[in-house]
Order: structure tokens, then sequence, then C-alpha cells
């Protein structure tokens, strides 16, 4: 199998993804360090406002699923959701205070759950399932060539500026609208017959029943894990926290996403050939150890290793995670079960990044990463006592 057996829409998909995370991550991985040292904000603020965000995402996601489905169409929703994050990015230069921070955050992270269901079932269904590992791998991994394109570009722009924030939050706003563009030209929704029958709602309980019991597993595993990895914004607090200076602290993220990029095409093909499960159990031993890395820093150099391994955890389990969805989910309720999915995994998310932040403020930021390690722990052993189930079987 190679790069041409994977349908033209989702190498679109992929740039636009990829033009979108360089607008998105150029401001992100500069965000916690503007907060912290230009508005004053204290790590908890911060827990707040990135799990608000997040939540935000993933209660959209629902709702942009459902919707999906409904229509039968995929593409209307991904122009709205990108057209959206890319009209609310000036609002990032403009912040003066953390009220409207939260409010661009807000905003983006809405535009983000517009576009995130719809665009994952159109991804499965316009692949063959014995391609879906590697084409949720490839769209993942080029939208994490613009996670670590979009902080690589800050840090250069923050050293030629003099660390001028708000200068590098305006150029973000450039790669937003080419994202848009893509989409407009670039993506197909699949042929289809079109139906004489009305379409059924998806939420109401004779559909919700469909989604079984291996769909529900999957949820929870997911939900588990977001519980264990809480907002990459901590990563670059931690940098912070031992005298990495602020203009470098992109770097971070980009070493984090570097690997994360090189690894999740690579192990989506590898998830079409082997025990998908057992690689899943590999990637949970990852965020284990970079949390137990993390913990333990007490220089730049163990951070960046702490983030590497970061980003390996990412590349084996999130391409993964969302084509179990996708097996697991009937075609007609794809959007619906990928915004279930989200929707439980973004409600982790706010509670982990929130209960990290309170524990760096009260306890301190070794208390953080080794709770982090503690939770991984637990779905590293509930995971392998499923695989070893499975090869009794």
């Amino acid at each position: 199998m190679s790069l041409r057996s994977i349908p033209s829409s989702v190498v679109a998909l992929g740039f636009v993804s990829l033009f979108m995370d360089v607008s998105s991550e150029m401001i992100h991985s500069l965000l916690p360090v503007f907060l912290v040292s230009v508005l004053g904000a204290s790590a908890l603020s911060v827990g707040f406002i990135e799990g608000i965000a997040e939540a935000t995402a993933a209660i959209t996601k629902i709702f942009s699923g459902v919707v999906s489905d409904w229509m039968g169409r995929r593409k209307p929703l991904l122009l709205l959701g990108y057209g959206m994050a890319a009209l609310t990015k000036p609002v990032f230069p403009l912040a003066d205070t953390l009220a409207s921070v939260l409010l661009a955050r807000f905003l983006d992270r809405i535009g983000k759950g517009v576009r995130g269901a719809p665009r994952d079932a159109l991804v499965a269904e316009v692949t063959p399932p014995d391609l879906r590992g590697a084409a949720f791998g490839l769209r993942q991994s080029m939208d994490t060539v613009g996670a670590f394109a979009g902080p690589a570009i800050a840090m250069l722009l923050m050293v030629l500026s003099g660390d001028d924030f708000r200068l590098v939050f305006w150029i973000a706003v450039l790669p937003a609208f080419v994202a848009v563009a893509v989409i407009l030209f670039g993506v197909r929704e699949p042929d289809t017959q079109p139906s004489t029958e009305p379409r059924r709602f998806p939420i109401q309980r004779s559909q919700l029943r469909r989604l079984d019991a291996t769909f529900w597993s999957v949820v929870a595993l997911a939900s588990v894990l977001t519980l264990a990895r809480f907002s990459e914004a901590f990563l670059l607090l931690r940098a912070q926290s031992v005298g990495m200076e602020n203009a470098y602290a992109p770097l971070v993220l980009i070493v984090m996403n570097v690997v994360y990029a090189v690894s999740a095409y690579p192990l989506g093909r590898l998830a079409d050939r082997m025990n998908r499960r057992r690689l899943l159990a590999l990637g949970v031993g990852f965020l284990v150890l970079a949390d137990l890395v993390l913990a333990a820093a007490g220089s730049a150099w163990v951070v960046l290793a702490g983030a590497a391994l970061w980003g390996l955890h990412m590349g084996s389990t999130q391409g993964l995670l969302a084509v179990f969805v996708a097996d697991a989910t009937p075609a007609d309720l794809r959007g619906t079960g990928f915004g279930l999915y989200n929707l439980m995994t973004g409600l982790a998310l706010l509670i982990a990044s929130t209960v990290a932040g309170v524990l760096w403020t009260v306890v301190g930021p070794d208390a953080t990463f080794l709770v982090g390690a503690a939770v991984s722990l637990i779905a590293l052993v509930g995971l392998s006592c499923v695989v070893q189930r499975q090869a009794k079987a």
C-alpha cells in the first residue's frame, strides 16, 4: 500500500488541518506564556481557560455530528467550522484582558467543534475499512506537521520581533483563511444515491440503541486516557518553570509535534496489520513514561525529552482511537458517534485541566505530572487485561 491508495479528499483534509494548525499553534504555543507574563494570569486561570475552551469544542461536536448525519452531508459543516475559526483569529491580537482571551478561545473552539465530528466521519466514509488506520494516521500526521510548524514560526517571529506577541498573533490569521480555501476547492463528499426515505433524527432512543457496548467501551477508555492527558499548555508552563526563556517556549510543542507527525502515519499503517489494542497499550505506556520524566524534570532538556515521549503517545493513540470509533459505529450514525466520543473526552479534558491547574497551584508541577502518570497506569492495566482476555478467547 502506498500514499496513492489514500483518497484525495483525505489528503485535502490533511492540508486543511495543516494550515489551520499552523495558524492555531502560532497562537496557542505562546498563549499560556502571554497570559502569565503579559496579562498576569495564574496557572489555575490557564488551566480553567484551556479546559473551558476544549470542553466547548467537545460539546459542539455532538451537535455538529448529529446534524451532519441528519443532513447526510459533511462539507457544509466543515466550511462553517473552519470559517468560524478563521474569522475569530483576529480576536487574539486584540485581546487585553483574561475575559477577552476566554471569549476568543471560546469562539475559536466552537468552530473546532462544528468541524470535528463531520470531518472524521467524512474520512471514514471515503476510505475502505482496511485503509482506515493509514488514512486517519495520514490526516493526523499532516495536522501535526502544522502543529509543529506553527510553534517554529512563532518562535522565529518572537526572536525577530523582540517578543512581540501581538505581531505573531496577527500573522497567524493568514494560514487560517488558506485552510478554508482548500475546503472549497479540494474536498469532495462520496457519491451517494439520494434516499427517498426521510432521515431520522439521530438523538432518539431507537437510534442510540444501535451504538453497542463496543462503542461505549472505546468512549470510556478514551475518556480515562484524557483524564491522564491534560492540556498541553502545562508542557509550556513546565518549560518555563525550569527556566526556559519565553521566546523559546514553543520549542516544547515543536519537539512534541515533530515526534507526533513522524510517528502517526507509520503507526497508523501498522495498526492495519497488527492487534490494534496491543498498539494502543504501547501508546498508553509512552504517556506513563512522559509524565514521569516531566515530573522529575530539572532542566529544559529533560522537559524536551518528556515532550518527545508525549508526542510518541499521541502518534500511537489518537488516530487509532478514531479508527475504533469508525469501526464500532453504523455508517449513518458515524457523525453522532464521533460527536459523542468527542463530547465525553472533551468533558474529561475540562476536568483534567482544571485539576492539573489546582495541583500546580497548591502542590506544584511535580504532583501534576505524577497524578497524570498514576491515572495513565490505571488505564494501561485495564487495557492490558482486555488484550489478555482477547488473546485467550
